[in-house]
């Protein structure tokens, strides 16, 4: 296969260096996290016993909640949450970022399957503030906030305006729910523990699978009668499956492993943020990032840089990213996700590159 036929994700499962990520996504993972559990252990039925039981209550106490459910996928979990409490209010209206994932990632799922009817707030490039809330024209039952915002960047409100929001919602009885996907990735930044930061909402959603590198999973977190009724929307949704221990133990060893280095992840980013900010034509959003993750914005056509990329992929052994994606003709972008494949890098090898990243840049403006 020549360099033009082969893919960017082809090339940079190729390279020896890959920047991005924890692993490889393959039936390693499920092995690693297995390799030490004892055989005879019983299984989870039907979302009883004590492998799931125990998990549940291990990540409640974490997140400072007083009960917790593991889903098979945060998408059920944030639609049963906001269910939950719009029928608790008596009021369909729900509030969330334009690119909020349950505005463009679940093909209508909160409108099709609950007959919610969401409110965007703020615009796209900025994430939801205070003033935001305050402006609200339309009485809601709840509303979405997601730490970090993915979709631009990863960014963050300061945790006072967090706070603001919370004593707001809690004044006019709007319930509050926290997309926390990345949370345990913002923990470092925020230097707050993560019931520090939970405190402020009525139900919490995490995931074990980004960061934390688990296969899949999630947990819903809130009060009792919350995760109880929780469950029951659990069933109807199919999300009891017969056992879920491969997600539960794989989700609870990647905790275990992985929750300890978020710091290192963190500052890794920063590092490496910065080194693609000396580049040409290039930025990151944002400039200095806030957790793990960042994106890389270049005023080059999407086809240029894959080309360009498989090149440096193939001359270094540096993998920089699986994927570009197009803003228009002209500018296209990429998410950088840092884990432990990047800790483990020869430093030098990710700046020669990135120096080769900046000259070819310049080449390709001359």
């Amino acid at each position: 296969m020549t360099m033009a036929e082969q893919t960017l994700l082809e090339a940079f499962n190729a390279a020896p260096y890959p920047v991005t990520g924890n692993s490889k996504w393959n039936v390693n993972q499920l092995l690693e996290a297995f390799q030490s559990v004892d055989g005879e252990r019983d299984s989870d039925v039907y979302g009883t016993g004590r492998i799931i039981e125990e998990f549940q209550a291990k990540i409640a106490a974490y997140l400072g909640k007083p009960s917790a459910v593991f889903f098979p996928s945060g998408t059920m979990a944030q639609q049963i949450a906001l269910r939950i409490w719009s029928d608790g209010a008596g009021n369909k209206k729900v509030a969330y970022h334009p690119l909020c994932h349950l505005e463009i990632h679940e093909q209508n799922g909160i409108r099709e399957l609950h007959q919610l009817e969401p409110v965007l707030l703020a615009d796209k490039s900025r994430t939801i503030g205070l003033a935001d809330i305050q402006q609200l024209e339309e009485k809601v039952s709840c509303i979405l906030l997601e730490l970090p915002q993915r979709e631009i960047g990863g960014t963050l409100l300061p945790f006072s305006e967090l706070e603001s929001i919370s004593a707001y919602c809690r004044e006019r009885g709007i319930k509050l729910h926290l997309d926390g996907a990345r949370l345990f990735e913002v923990l470092p930044y925020y230097k707050r523990t993560a019931a520090e930061i939970c405190q402020l909402f009525d139900s919490v959603y995490v995931s074990f699978y980004k960061g934390i590198g688990g296969i899949a999973g999630a947990i819903l977190a809130g009060d009792e009668s919350f995760t109880t009724e929780s469950k029951i929307w659990k069933r109807r949704h199919g999300g009891d499956l017969i056992s879920l221990y491969p997600y539960i133990i794989s989700s609870d060893y990647y905790f275990e492993q992985r929750l300890p280095k978020m710091e290192q992840y963190y500052l890794a980013a920063v590092e490496l943020a910065e080194l693609y900010n000396n580049c040409q034509h290039i930025e990151t959003k944002p400039q200095v990032p806030v957790s793990n993750m960042f994106h890389v914005h270049a005023a080059v056509p999407k086809e240029k840089l894959e080309q360009m990329f498989k090149a440096i992929y193939a001359e270094t052994g540096v993998g920089l990213t699986r994927y570009i994606r197009e803003v228009d003709e002209s500018n296209s972008y990429y998410e950088v996700s840092l884990g432990d494949r990047y800790l483990n890098l020869p430093k030098g090898k990710v700046r020669e590159a990135l120096e080769l990243l900046d000259m070819r840049l310049a080449e390709l403006k001359q």
